[in-house]
């Protein structure tokens, strides 16, 4: 049976890999993206699916889409809070407008869109919620703090959620990539990559592709006893 699927940050990186892993299976996809207008065009002419422009890191807007992509869907299955940006600082630099931006963006746009779909989700009885984390959420990343405290909440959030919702038959979970090969980690040269890989078991970097897969699966029925986990997509890193 197809799914009804919404995804936040669907227009680049893990979100676009995600949108087209779905696109596969013949589900139907609704995705949410901020910026990259020319790059949520040709993907959803490439999948079919349908593209919704909003700054999530603003609730009412993140209700606003919310709203549209159930108009579109019908309702919804498959949550997906992939949304996020990414900063690099030193902790003292980092403006009060830093810290609720990167908090606004990965964090609360995750809590306002799971809890527009709860509500559906508890009605119905079924659903899942999938959150994408970071390795640096569970241990933490120098120069990285409001980055890794946004990525910390997201595994509070899964947890607890999880238990709330799981009565009503909702699984919530959480998957955490080590670092990936997109536009996210445009901020890092060459050398900084090579040096990850490095220090990666699998020396090498991971592809967006390869974090969608979890995330499928987590959204399939085989996956239906698993919930509250955060499970690394990192290649073993860091050691």
């Amino acid at each position: 049976m197809n799914k009804r699927i919404l995804i936040s940050g669907g227009s680049r990186g893990i979100g676009a890999a995600t949108v087209r892993y779905f696109a596969e299976q013949g589900d139907k996809i609704a995705f949410i993206y901020r910026n990259a207008d020319e790059d949520a065009r040709k993907l959803a002419e490439e999948t079919n699916a349908f593209p919704i422009k909003a700054d999530i890191s603003d609730a009412q807007s993140a209700k606003s889409a919310f709203t549209e992509a159930i108009e579109y869907l019908g309702g919804i299955d498959v949550l997906v809070n992939c949304a996020g940006i990414a900063g690099f600082s030193l902790f003292t630099d980092i403006s009060d407008e830093d810290w609720r931006r990167m908090l606004d963006t990965n964090l609360t746009s995750a809590f306002t869109l799971s809890r527009e779909a709860a509500k559906i989700m508890v009605s119905q009885k079924s659903g899942k919620i999938i959150n994408v984390g970071s390795v640096w959420g569970r241990m933490g990343a120098s120069c990285e703090v409001h980055y890794s405290a946004s990525k910390a909440g997201l595994r509070g959030l899964t947890q607890a959620l999880a238990k709330e919702l799981g009565p009503s038959g909702i699984t919530v979970n959480c998957v955490e990539p080590g670092v990936i090969d997109t536009d996210m980690n445009s901020m890092l040269d060459k050398n900084a990559m090579k040096e990850l890989a490095e220090a990666t078991p699998l020396c090498r970097i991971g592809k967006a592709e390869e974090v969608a897969a979890v995330i499928g699966f987590l959204a399939t029925d085989e996956a239906s006893f698993i919930t509250g986990a955060c499970i690394p997509v990192d290649g073993g890193f860091p050691v």
